[in-house]
């Protein structure tokens, strides 16, 4: 590893983006379906969806089990070290709903 590492760098590359941080928000509850996880994430595309998920199984943050059934029937989860990021994540979750009102006034 370079002595250049940066810790906040590292992170962002891994949660990143639109789509990381609510998943695994929404994946912290327990084990969640793809269709699931869609309809939570509405207007999120399968597509980006799918590339999100697989970005987050590579980096080792959440697992996926597939139960071999028909039809088919895959969950999602965290791994431990996506569970570690919990509190991370937990306390995006709370400055998002303390701030709401200047959030969305900023957003427009």
């Amino acid at each position: 590893m370079s002595d250049n590492f940066c810790p906040i760098h590292g992170v962002t590359k891994l949660i990143g983006g639109k789509w990381k941080m609510p998943l695994m928000f929404t994946i912290q509850s327990g084990p969640k379906r793809f269709g699931e996880l869609r309809k939570v994430l509405s207007p999120i595309t399968e597509q980006m969806l799918t590339k999100q998920l697989r970005e987050l199984e590579n980096h080792n943050l959440i697992s996926r089990n597939d139960f071999k059934t028909v039809p088919p029937k895959v969950e999602y989860s965290l791994t431990d070290f996506g569970k570690s990021l919990s509190g991370v994540i937990n306390q995006y979750q709370k400055f998002g709903e303390s701030n709401k009102k200047k959030i969305i006034e900023l957003l427009k």
